[in-house]
């Protein structure tokens, strides 16, 4: 593979050869993509010109070394995925020396990786959600079948593959649940709510048999051709209801998951009941729903209390 050098300091073309090698037994023994391989050879050719300037090269650099140019870097601005990454780089090309007896110790074996914080999930406030709710003109089978797709997935948590997947025989309309297949085919029930039955029974008995014209589908939405709604499509429709809805904020199909637990909480529902909704097999996933709701909590006391 064929790297750019640092045009800030020149590299060894020993140091260039080894760090090239190491991206092309990558490539070939790991199937590592080329994006990824770029990352690490950028990585690697900007700490060989750091270990340079101090006098070192890759293949006597001490943990010392290492340490005090991951400390340049963050001093830099760099973030902590950045550094995290960076660490990775360096893990890798000095277990591949090691393996190829080019270094008698791997100097990144006892320096630990910096703590990522997980990203709080993108969700959206109940007047938001409202407005997109809305925002279908129900009026056409189209908007119709898109104004029970949303109130579906608000109502019930799920996540974008589970819902365009959904079949006819996955909803009792009398007991008001749908039968979800999660990831690893782990079957859950979960409940839609008035509303949403009523929006759904809607579509089912005013939009789907026209967007259908006379085809056969078991899947309960349908697109104009008469197929099974796809990932992409919702996304797009989703996407242009927010825009008419006036949410600026970035949206995808996954907020609405989102928006579901952490107003769920909000109201007081309990944690292992809103696991079981959404299908989380560790309750350590469902967790970060607490982060989300405390930030609501911490904003509305910061705007409505007197002295916050």
């Amino acid at each position: 593979m064929e790297l750019k050098k640092p045009r800030s300091a020149a590299i060894n073309p020993e140091e260039q050869g080894l760090i090239t090698l190491f991206l092309d037994t990558l490539w070939v023994e790991r199937g590592v993509s080329d994006h990824t391989l770029k990352a690490y050879g950028s990585d690697l050719q900007g700490l060989a010109v750091s270990l340079n300037e101090q006098g070192q090269d890759l293949r006597t650099a001490k943990r010392e070394n290492l340490l005090d140019y991951l400390a340049q870097r963050v001093q830099q601005g760099v973030s902590p995925r950045t550094t995290a990454r960076l660490l990775s780089s360096m893990r890798r090309f000095y277990q591949y020396l090691l393996r190829e007896a080019r270094i008698k110790q791997d100097p990144t074996a006892q320096i630990d990786a910096p703590k990522l914080g997980r990203p709080l999930p993108k969700s959206l406030t109940e007047e938001d959600v409202e407005a997109l709710l809305d925002a279908p003109d129900i009026d056409t089978a189209l908007g119709l079948r898109d104004r029970s797709m949303l109130e579906l997935i608000y109502a019930s948590g799920l996540r974008v593959s589970e819902l365009v997947g959904l079949k006819l025989s996955d909803v009792s309309m009398t007991q008001g649940v749908v039968r979800v297949f999660g990831k690893g085919d782990k079957e859950r029930l979960v409940p839609m709510g008035e509303e949403c039955l009523d929006w759904l029974q809607a579509y089912k008995t005013e939009a789907r048999a026209g967007l259908l014209s006379g085809k056969v589908s078991d899947a309960v939405f349908v697109t104009r051709r008469g197929d099974a709604m796809t990932r992409q499509a919702f996304w797009y429709l989703i996407k242009r209801y927010a825009l008419q809805a006036g949410i600026n904020n970035s949206l995808s199909p996954h907020t609405m998951r989102h928006a579901f637990a952490t107003h769920l909480l909000n109201h007081g529902a309990d944690l292992r009941v809103l696991q079981m909704l959404l299908g989380h097999s560790d309750l350590s996933t469902t967790q970060i729903y607490t982060h989300v709701a405390r930030e609501r909590l911490k904003s509305l006391h910061a705007k409505h209390h007197p002295r916050g």
